[in-house]
């Protein structure tokens, strides 16, 4: 007797940002091989392309930061959208994949749900912090969340909405150890992690750079690293360095931030996911954050959270420092590091705390138990209505 073909399943996966790229790239390849004949597509950037997705639209024309940032980039969110809604309407795709960056995947959420398609979302949009009333929009869009933070389970379910926290999948990248011999003690070195978006370049860069400069001149035989995401313009970048006017010569590294956080003895990183990869990685850091005057005044009337820093919210206390906007300047960069690496006791307490929120985030296994719950969307999903 001929064997029963599986049916083909039709999988339109988005991440609109460096993070979500990786992470769902590590999904589609944990999904694959759980399943043969799996079909991807949808928006991302080179990982997901790797990982074998067909992309209708690159996730650079899309990516930004700041509430009136957002203006530089309309063009392009207007035809990542349209194209992300025909797509849904030609396709049908079994399930739709959200990845984070919810101002353009709740749009296409509700393309989702008006043709009948699951909708799954790994990594929570952070609610919690701002824009609560969001929360409403996902559960009439959303049929299952899949959270990487232990307290967005709880939040969920307070509002009666499928959810599982599967972890985080930054600990499936990386061992509870350093790599054996990777760094040594004696190296004395300073990585410079400036953000994955050119607008966090454009407000990051000059500034991390003047302050390694300054932190050079205070410690001798400092070696510093410049990590540069896939997204980022490089002739951005060139046109940066060639306005920089200090002594300090950079290494840069272009490939995967985790080789620079390992090698750093201290790092100073733009908020984001990738201070929360630093502090897996038990690496002490100084968190910056800047954008436009205007964003800043709007942002503070609307974010509730006491911290910028995932890593400070999730320990509910300021365990690694915050410089946001004027506060992120050289001067005071430098300062907070030389304070950091004068003092070894210090550095070490930090290291402890970093531990303790590593023990928060969950087991290896991330991108598993997500597929899991993404193949039993696609197979046996009640849509909601």
């Amino acid at each position: 007797m001929e064997e029963l073909k599986i049916k083909k399943k039709n999988i339109m996966i988005i991440a609109g940002e460096a993070s979500g790229d990786k992470h769902g790239a590590k999904l589609v390849e944990a999904m694959k091989k759980k399943r043969d004949n799996l079909f991807f597509c949808g928006i991302g950037g080179e990982a997901l392309q790797a990982a074998g997705v067909k992309l209708i639209a690159h996730a650079s024309q899309l990516c930004v930061v700041g509430i009136t940032e957002v203006f530089f980039k309309i063009p392009g969110i207007l035809k990542g959208l349209a194209a992300a809604r025909r797509l849904i309407q030609t396709l049908k795709p079994d399930l739709l994949i959200l990845i984070d960056f919810p101002d353009f995947n709740l749009h296409v959420a509700g393309a989702a749900k008006k043709n009948g398609i699951p909708v799954l979302y790994y990594i929570s949009p952070q609610i919690w912090a701002w824009r609560k009333g969001r929360i409403k929009k996902i559960g009439a869009l959303v049929d299952h969340m899949a959270v990487i933070l232990p307290f967005e389970e709880i939040y969920y379910k307070k509002h009666a909405i499928p959810v599982s926290f599967v972890g985080h999948p930054l600990l499936d990248d990386n061992s509870s150890t350093k790599c054996p011999g990777f760094r040594k003690e004696t190296d004395l070195v300073l990585g410079i992690l400036p953000g994955s978006r050119n607008s966090e370049i454009v407000r990051h860069l000059p500034v991390m750079l003047d302050a390694a400069d300054l932190i050079s001149a205070k410690n001798r035989g400092l070696k510093v690293i410049v990590s540069l995401a896939s997204t980022v313009d490089k002739s951005l970048v060139n046109r940066i360095f060639e306005d920089y006017k200090g002594t300090t010569k950079f290494e840069i590294h272009s490939k995967s931030v985790d080789q620079v956080i390992k090698k750093s003895k201290i790092v100073v990183a733009a908020s984001g996911t990738v201070t929360l990869e630093t502090a897996i990685l038990e690496t002490p850091m100084v968190i910056i954050y800047k954008v436009s005057p205007l964003s800043y005044r709007i942002g503070r009337a609307l974010i509730k959270v006491k911290y910028i820093g995932i890593v400070n919210l999730i320990a509910g206390k300021k365990i690694v420092p915050e410089l946001v906007q004027e506060d992120a300047s050289p001067e005071k960069i430098a300062d907070t590091v030389n304070n950091l690496l004068k003092d070894q006791v210090k550095l070490e307490a930090v290291k402890k705390k970093l531990l303790g929120i590593k023990a928060l985030l969950g087991c290896p296994g991330a991108s598993r138990r997500v597929a899991e719950i993404a193949l039993d969307l696609a197979e046996n999903c009640c849509v909601k209505k």
